[in-house]
């Protein structure tokens, strides 16, 4: 190689270097802009975004033949047989409802979500019903019923997850009966399904409301729903069907016990309020604070046995508190990140399992669901924690439905790299509620719940 040749060589070789290394302070350029822009979001901006992100669970990942909210959604695709086929009845109750703040907000076309609503209507007209309650689960595909769980005689009517699912027919038919022509006739189709429901039937001629009945077993799971957990909707839609209602007495003998569900133990200094089902004095899963109160405004709502605004501010402090005294010293904790809740959970192998996290079995693992959804009672709290979830955990949490399940930072860091629609529902609803009161204005501006609330003797002044 002669002298020019080298010096061409040496020449080029310098540039290629420069561009190489001028390459990789961009990308560490890009990555630190990114992460600058992520901690300048406002309020306004993250809520946005984490609200739009997490709608894509029920609407870019909801099983295409019903329109309905899968059971679960895994971006890797390792799921179980059959598992992408199964759309879940409670879930996509949540999801009715976090359609409509979609809408609301702009994130999705008010008419693509108009032929979305029609398309489920249409599927549960379709589907076998049990005196007019729902299964847990429905094979997509087919639109027959799917038992839950193996040998659980579990394949009839699932009268909590129609509860649920109830809750949001509700709403989308008071938000879309004033609309256009198209819009009522998916309202009146909702309408009929709530109302063809007879909650009156769960009572097997008792004073409570049974969970199961199958054409197969009858009532032969003997699930008598008393409180306190999630199922307060349940008693409450069930007081307020326009045909087939509750008398007021399953309510009080049932659900509330004859009046001994009611207590006077404190946690941490805060009252509990109400007896929760659980072994422990630290109130249950977070989730119990949420599923009943996506419609149901909690906020001036009282009756003989609890303030439920003061209940429900109260479980979350508790949940709140339970994660800063941390006795197990636990990574995963701080005042930024806490939450326990029913989700995917961490087993001691290192797998995928799934638990219903609280106080009583803390696994040190926290559900992202858990806070967000209590920003209504907590919103300093959970405003903090969703901060801390989106910027300081971005890249271990964020994914394309939003916040993945759970995640534990004990022994390494662990996500559960999945999504279920119970836990993906109440964050894009319970954040609208505490952003505009969308959902709950919705809901409690229905006739007919106003009167079942009246019936059971509840007070409730907005």
């Amino acid at each position: 190689m002669n002298n020019s040749n080298v010096l061409i060589f040496c020449f080029s070789l310098l540039i290629f270097l420069s561009c190489k290394d001028g390459g990789n302070d961009q990308t560490s350029t890009s990555k630190e802009a990114e992460v600058k822009e992520n901690k300048e979001l406002s309020e306004e901006a993250l809520l946005d975004t984490v609200q739009k992100q997490t709608l894509k669970y029920f609407w870019d990942f909801a099983e295409p033949n019903s329109g309905m909210a899968r059971e679960r959604y895994h971006p890797n695709g390792d799921y179980a047989k059959n598992d992408p086929d199964i759309v879940t009845t409670g879930g996509s109750g949540f999801g009715l409802m976090a359609i409509i703040a979609g809408i609301e907000r702009g994130f999705i076309p008010r008419d693509e979500a108009v032929q979305r609503l029609d398309k489920i209507a249409t599927f549960l007209e379709e589907t076998p019903k049990y005196h007019g309650a729902f299964p847990h689960w429905i094979n997509g595909r087919t639109a027959g019923t799917q038992e839950f769980g193996s040998d659980s005689k579990d394949n009839g009517g699932d009268i909590v997850e129609t509860s649920f699912l109830a809750q949001g027919f509700i709403v989308v038919r008071q938000y879309l009966q004033d609309g256009n022509e198209e819009e009522k006739a998916v309202a009146a189709k909702f309408d009929k399904l709530w109302q063809n429901i007879d909650w009156e039937w769960y009572t097997n001629n008792k004073n409570g409301i049974f969970w199961h009945w199958s054409p197969d077993y009858k009532f032969e799971k003997n699930f008598m729903i008393e409180g306190y957990n999630e199922c307060l909707i349940t008693y409450i839609m069930a007081a307020s069907s326009p045909q087939h209602a509750i008398k007021p007495e399953v309510y009080h003998q049932g659900w509330a016990r004859g009046g001994n569900i009611t207590t006077d133990k404190k946690a941490y200094g805060i009252p509990l309020i109400l007896k929760y089902n659980t072994v422990g004095d630290k109130a249950g899963p977070l989730f119990w604070a949420h599923y009943s109160y996506l419609g149901l405004n909690p906020k001036g709502l009282s009756d003989r046995y609890a303030n439920y605004w003061d209940l429900n501010v109260n479980h979350s402090k508790i949940n709140y508190e339970y994660a800063q005294e941390n006795p197990n010293n636990s990574k995963t904790y701080s005042e930024n990140s806490w939450g326990l809740t029913a989700s995917y959970t961490k087993n001691e192998d290192g797998s995928v399992g799934y638990a219903a996290h609280s106080p009583d079995d803390d696994r040190g693992v926290v559900s992202p669901t858990a806070a967000l959804s209590s920003i209504p009672y907590t919103p300093e709290e959970s405003l903090r924690a969703i901060r801390y979830f989106y910027e300081d955990q971005h890249d271990l949490l964020w994914g394309p439905a939003g916040f993945y399940d759970a995640f534990s930072l004990d022994g390494g860091d662990w996500v559960a790299e999945r999504y279920l629609a119970i836990d993906q529902g109440p964050i894009i609803v319970m954040i609208e509620n505490y952003r505009s009161g969308l959902i709950w204005d919705l809901f409690m501006s229905a006739p007919e719940i106003q009167q079942g609330l009246k019936k059971l003797e509840f007070s409730y002044e907005k």
